[in-house]
């Protein structure tokens, strides 16, 4: 039902449950679906690189910047932009994903030009945000601006019936896979 509508979304579940399956999912099946589709995983970017990741960069905005990059913001620009283990994200970019989810505009580091945008949030978390909330790690604005709509993933443990539907699947996948590499 989250994918008809183009609320922003976050998916909160353990390790390995499916959060991005799921993001890929509302993808597939929202208007948006002919746009990209654009994962980023938050704890794999340094932290002194994400404005430039997440916002691009003009010319000359820093040491090594010789030419204009689009930031993953803008490339996800007319679609969905996953953003994956959102409570890695420092509290100052935080502040700055805040202000593009209000005003849905960026302005690249260096750039003195806004930059209007029309995508969809999605992001996904293992941590309890109101935890992190509660410790002081994730603003509680932000947080109330990603969990328009949300989507609590349970452990495979807790939903045993899905064990078969997956090794069928995973059988099938794989059973295929190595039959056909010996011309089968």
């Amino acid at each position: 039902r989250v994918a008809e509508t183009d609320f922003d979304v976050l998916i909160v579940g353990e390790s390995g449950t499916g959060k991005e399956l799921v993001a890929r999912a509302v993808h597939q099946r929202s208007r948006r679906r002919e746009g990209p589709f654009v994962p980023v995983d938050c704890g794999a970017i340094p932290d002194q690189l994400m404005g430039s990741e997440f916002f691009g960069h003009e010319r000359g905005a820093f040491t090594g910047a010789q030419t204009r990059s689009l930031g993953l913001l803008e490339i996800a620009n007319k679609g969905i932009f996953f953003l994956d283990e959102i409570s890695q994200l420092p509290p100052r970019l935080q502040a700055k994903l805040l202000r593009m989810l209000q005003e849905r505009k960026i302005r690249r580091v260096g750039g003195a030009k806004e930059i209007s945008l029309d995508l969809r949030i999605i992001a996904a978390s293992s941590l309890s945000l109101d935890q992190e909330v509660q410790r002081g790690t994730f603003r509680l604005d932000f947080y109330h601006r990603i969990n328009v709509a949300r989507i609590d993933l349970p452990a495979l443990r807790d939903r045993a019936e899905d064990i078969p539907l997956l090794l069928n699947h995973f059988f099938d996948r794989f059973y295929c896979r190595y039959f056909l590499s010996f011309g089968f």
